[in-house]
């Protein structure tokens, strides 16, 4: 499919596939579609409104929302009005709203409804114009206005200026500011082209079979990349994208909604390997068996037929009635057959991935950042290496420097920094973007991340410990919900753990244990005994340095509205080992809390 500049992709498409769902999202009264068609019309009188509002070409805006038809609407509207679209945050504070705007130099605010309209007329530096996308919102302000008035006040003359910058636009033009979503420090305005965007478009169009009949589950927050980025792929491919303004309904939705292809990041995979393991765990013996049995046959049937190796006749009807029974029930459970899944933004463990292929799921891990719009490498369909986050995409290259850092260049590098120049030059390296991420290249181009060079935790004793893979090897236990491995310049490695409290708190009723509240219920002694049972479980494959000795069970999951993870649900170390450093210096005390004993 030639590659089209954003600016005139929803025309394009709506040329394609005017009457074709373009759009599904849920109101009061139930779901409702947007065609192409109208999406594009809606697009174009977005553009003239900004231009009849004195938007110049490069001229910045900003998009403070939770997913849905109007933040796309806006969207597509700033990119064929020539202008930048600045993303923030719908879960951001107020105060992180006012960094991003201000530091962008943004002219005016799209605002979701009540709840942002408040935190932007409450700037300390003044409310700027805002755009609210809710009817209801409650304006104040002669530069609040709504949506309805704001497409109304657009001028005849606009639609020729649209037309014009339409036509003058480039693909080396700035298309977007994404701010970093400031795991390791503040945040920074990656400025990414429209060129930028091609590149991921080319590699998806290499690698993945994607077209008019899916459907895709847009619930990560249009204002990373990730999902931004897909998001215009959907729409350039004539796919429906069904929208949800709460990342957590995802697990309920997906039976629903029955997505063909979704990205997200490993919580969500995380979750349900967890929940579906946990209801094995409970069954009968005869069952367990028999989901272990199908499983076997499962991750047998699917390597051979996705390496084309060949399937016998006694396999195939071994997996028939694998799938009878138990496979085909599992993918149900998440909205039936898919294309693929794509997992980014943390790892995703090894045992995972093996377990959704085992059920016919593929789920395709891949790796990137904010500043490579975001795809470098990538698993596909035709070629997948669990472990690893796959090759690099076209027009991208990647090399291992001498300390370890992976350092890509491409065609899906940002220009830079907004308003960063020192912080930019620091970025590369000889015409390299380093990344800040420790990985392995094996000689057929598949790589490992092993950890980000700022979270490698490097003992008392001079032992380097990456805190991801030690995490990663708990994830999916029913009983975890988060852990945070510690132990930077410590004579050991300990960990604050979150416990998935449903499955906790039922556990703690069939064993008979009495709690009042999740305060009483993670002190209890032997709640404390089933997690260091869980701990020494898991960690077999872990040397002696890498193993967790003391832990603290919190009463609370970490959250983005406490500011102790990102709006993709990265934890934010530095935050969480501040905010939790009493607990922390109580592990490594004489006294210590729980504590894991050695196996022999």
């Amino acid at each position: 499919m030639a590659l089209v500049h954003l600016s005139r992709m929803i025309r394009e498409s709506a040329t394609k596939f005017g009457p074709r769902e373009a759009m599904r999202y849920r109101d009061a009264d139930g779901w409702r579609s947007i065609t192409y068609a109208e999406l594009a019309e809606r697009a174009e009188a977005m553009a003239r409104a900004l231009v009849s509002a004195g938007i110049k070409a490069g001229d910045r805006v900003a998009v403070f929302a939770p997913n849905g038809p109007d933040w796309a609407v806006a969207d597509f509207g700033v990119l064929m009005a020539g202008a930048v679209g600045v993303p923030i945050y719908a879960t951001d504070t107020g105060k992180q709203a006012e960094q991003v705007f201000l530091d962008a130099g943004a002219r005016l605010v799209f605002v979701g409804g009540q709840e942002q309209h408040d935190k932007v007329a409450a700037f300390e530096s003044g409310a700027p114009a805002l755009v609210a996308f809710d009817p209801e919102t409650r304006l104040s302000g002669p530069r609040s206005s709504s949506l309805a008035d704001f497409l109304g006040r657009a001028t005849p003359e606009s639609a020729r200026e649209v037309e014009a910058r339409m036509a003058a636009a480039k693909f080396e033009d700035l298309a977007t500011i994404i701010y970093t979503s400031g795991t390791t420090g503040d945040r920074k305005g990656a400025m990414l082209t429209h060129a930028n965007f091609a590149s991921q478009f080319r590699a998806l169009d290499e690698r993945f079979e994607f077209g008019q009949e899916d459907r895709s589950l847009c619930f990560l927050p249009l204002s990373h990349v990730y999902e931004r980025a897909w998001s215009y792929f959907v729409f350039r491919t004539g796919a429906a994208n069904v929208y949800l303004k709460d990342p957590r309904d995802a697990v309920v939705a997906m039976p629903e909604v029955r997505p063909t292809a979704m990205v997200s990041v490993p919580r969500l995979y995380e979750k349900v390997f967890a929940a579906i393991q946990g209801r094995v765990a409970k069954s009968s013996p005869v069952r367990q068996r028999l989901f272990r049995w199908a499983l076997g046959v499962g991750s047998t049937f699917e390597y051979a037929s996705r390496t084309g190796a060949p399937v016998g006749t006694a396999l195939k009807l071994r997996h028939a009635l694998a799938d009878k029974l138990v496979l085909s029930k599992i993918r149900e459970a998440v909205g039936g057959d898919k294309r693929f899944f794509s997992a980014g933004g943390a790892p995703l463990a090894k045992e995972i991935e093996e377990f959704f292929l085992s059920v016919g799921l593929l789920v395709c891990q891949g790796y990137g950042l904010t500043e490579t719009s975001p795809m470098v490498t990538c698993n596909a369909p035709g070629a997948f290496r669990f472990g690893t986050v796959g090759r690099p995409i076209p027009g991208c290259e990647v090399r291992i420097a001498d300390t370890g850092e992976v350092q890509v260049r491409g065609d899906n590098v940002m220009k830079g920094y907004w308003g960063k120049p020192v912080e930019t030059a620091a970025a590369f390296e000889d015409g390299w973007f380093r990344t800040g991420d420790v990985g392995v290249l094996e000689p057929d181009g598949y790589l490992r991340i092993t950890d980000r060079i700022k979270d490698l935790i490097i003992t008392s004793q001079g032992k380097n410990v990456a805190p991801q893979r030690v995490e990663g090897m708990l994830a999916g236990h029913p009983l975890l919900d988060q852990v945070v491995v510690i132990g930077d310049r410590r004579n050991f490695l300990s960990a604050l753990i979150v416990p998935a409290f449903p499955a906790l708190e039922e556990r703690a009723k069939e064993d008979g244990i009495p709690f009042a509240s999740r305060e009483e219920l993670v002190k209890r002694p032997e709640v404390v005994a089933i997690y260091e049972r869980i701990l020494r479980e898991r960690s077999h494959e872990l040397a002696g340095y890498e193993k967790i000795k003391r832990f603290t069970l919190l009463p609370r999951e970490l959250t983005q509205e406490a500011g102790e993870v990102t709006p993709t649900l990265k934890v934010k170390r530095r935050v969480v080992e501040q905010r939790f450093s009493a607990a922390i210096d109580a592990m490594y005390s004489a006294e210590g809390r729980g504590e894991v004993a050695d196996q022999a």
